[in-house]
């Protein structure tokens, strides 16, 4: 196990102690089966109470979702529309014309329009987000290229994941132990993004707020989240 970066392993979330465990692994690829990868990396460590968090970008990988960029063709409305994609500090979202197409692919051009237009009205009233509550989950988690440092994904757009929920009602039901698909940034951002039955999305975005995973080439896709306090 790694911890991967200079950060409390042990922090306290809502008043209890929670221990939270990065786990390395190897660069995976599309041909990795999820499962297979929790039990060779995972299922070793955990323990009765523990949730494994799974970051998003490795579970799309798994499933095919990482589209090099060399294979996106880039139509005229995505070449447009990332002009206007504000620039935020963990990276370029859609503001390249090749997440922006596969943003168009994955929700619709229409929908990607009038997403444009609701933001666009939206700012002049000071308002900011409407774009990602219009466009839809799947467009706010595809990651440009370049987000991640590791090849061959540097030079890769990242899809979100399909059906997250359910992967991880499946991984539940064959291993035992509660998951979390989880989307973090080192910036304070963390969001649930789909777990089994049973898992709190407050408690489990307070407890990786802090990105024990890290943002870099960690090689850590695999968290363990444990309550110290097993009656907490």
């Amino acid at each position: 196990m790694n911890k991967s970066k200079d950060i409390q392993s042990i922090i306290k979330v809502f008043g209890v102690d929670v221990e939270r465990i990065p786990i390395k692994t190897k660069i995976i690829v599309d041909t990795d089966d999820i499962q297979d990868l929790v039990r060779e990396y995972a299922l070793p460590y955990l323990q009765e109470g523990d949730v494994l968090t799974i970051s998003e970008s490795p579970l799309a990988i798994t499933q095919g979702r990482a589209i090099p960029v060399s294979e996106i063709k880039v139509g005229f409305w995505a070449k447009l529309l990332s002009r206007f994609v504000a620039k935020v500090p963990y990276g370029i979202g859609l503001g390249a014309p090749t997440s922006m197409q596969c943003a168009i692919e994955e929700t619709g051009l229409p929908r990607i329009l009038f997403a444009a237009m609701v933001s666009a009205i939206g700012k002049l009233f000071g308002r900011k987000g409407d774009f990602y509550r219009v466009a839809g989950m799947q467009a706010a988690l595809i990651d440009a290229a370049t987000t991640t440092p590791i090849p061959p994904y540097n030079e890769t757009v990242i899809k979100g994941p399909l059906n997250p929920k359910g992967v991880c009602e499946e991984l539940h039901r064959e291993f035992g132990f509660d998951f979390a698909v989880m989307d973090i940034n080192d910036i304070g951002g963390s969001w649930m993004i789909g777990a089994n039955e049973g898992v709190n999305k407050e408690f489990m975005e307070a407890a990786m707020k802090d990105n024990p995973q890290g943002q870099g080439d960690e090689l850590t896709p695999f968290c363990i989240v444990r309550r110290l306090c097993r009656r907490c």
